[in-house]
This record gives structure tokens, C-alpha cells and sequence, in this order.
């Protein structure tokens, strides 16, 4: 039998219970590598036949944790960002998506001045996942129709976040809805 999304969800809470650090969250990542071989979920959160754009496709009570999939039409290539004090976990259910991954070297951690470099640049593959923990800075690029599965901590429309402009050296807020 496949690994459910109710298992999915069920064990998410149970792994940020035993262990809200890192911990907790690597086994969210592999629960959703495993998740993404059930063609069932796949194909009804992300398949062809899904409507375009971002669905909470569930919130946790207890945790506040978010599942999103991510049905896309157009490519997009990012700016690298941050998701402030949350993390997120990506997992490609089709195509594909390019993730760099930058640290801030200039010693700040706001908006303002800001100098990044470029770490790893890797590819996400349908079934794979990564987990971008709180203050990673990353950028995503994919093609056309390329969808995923994203675990977040909360919901990042309601926490600041950051994003980086390389050639001005400058980190700018995030406009999210939630945030004043």
C-alpha cells in the first residue's frame, strides 16, 4: 500500500513532536520523498489535470506547518530569498527545479547592504526533496509545467523574508499579505 498524505501529515507532527530542531524536519524530507512515489497523491495534487497555482492543501493544528502543491504553468527563475524564521522543504513531483544554494558573507542578517555568494547549484528531480532550514538563502529555476510539494513551517505570508539583488548588494523585504 502507498504512503498516504494523512500518513504523511500524521508523521510530520509525530517528527517536529520527538524533535522540532533539524531533526524533526529531515525526517518531514524523507516522509516526502516517499510521498512523492504514491502516483495516486501525485497525480491528484499535481497532476495534469490540477488547476494552476498554489493550494494549501493542509495546515497543521498543532505545529502550524503548512503543505502546499505548487501546479506550474510558466518557468520562473527566482531572486535568492530567504524564508525568514521559517524553513521549507521542496519536493518535485514533475520535471524539475534548479536550486542554488548562497550564504550571506557580509555579516549582517536584515534588509539593507548585503553581500551573498553562491554555494552549490543542484537539481530536484520527481521524487527527490530538499530542506532549506530557517535563514537559508536559495533561489529556484524550473521549466514549464514543472510542480512540487512544499512544507513550510507556517504560513510565509505572514513572516518577513528576504530577498537578494546580487548586483546592487542590497537584501530587500519580502511585501507579503500577512505582514504590516
Amino acid at each position: 500500500m502507498a504512503y498516504s498524505f494523512e500518513q504523511f501529515c500524521k508523521d510530520a507532527n509525530a517528527a517536529l513532536k520527538a524533535d522540532p530542531g533539524r531533526g524533526g524536519k529531515e525526517t518531514i524530507r524523507r516522509n516526502l520523498e516517499a510521498l512523492l512515489k504514491n502516483d495516486e497523491f501525485v497525480r491528484s495534487a499535481c497532476g495534469p489535470d490540477a488547476e494552476y497555482g498554489t493550494h494549501q492543501i493542509y495546515r497543521d493544528p498543532d505545529f502550524d506547518f503548512v503543505v502546499l502543491a505548487h501546479v506550474n504553468k510558466d518557468a520562473r527563475k527566482s531572486p535568492p530569498h530567504d524564508h525568514g524564521s521559517s524553513w521549507a522543504i521542496y519536493g518535485q513531483a514533475t520535471e524539475y527545479t534548479e536550486m542554488s544554494e548562497y550564504r550571506r558573507v557580509d555579516g549582517s542578517s536584515g534588509a539593507g547592504d548585503a553581500a551573498i555568494e553562491h554555494d552549490k547549484t543542484y537539481r530536484l528531480t520527481p521524487g527527490v526533496a530538499g530542506l532549506y532550514d530557517v535563514g537559508a538563502i536559495h533561489s529556484i529555476d524550473y521549466p514549464a509545467n514543472a510542480r512540487f510539494v512544499r512544507v513550510t513551517g507556517t504560513d510565509l505570508e505572514t513572516v518577513e523574508r528576504l530577498k537578494f539583488d546580487m548586483t546592487r548588494g542590497k537584501a530587500e523585504i519580502i511585501q507579503s499579505i500577512g505582514v504590516n
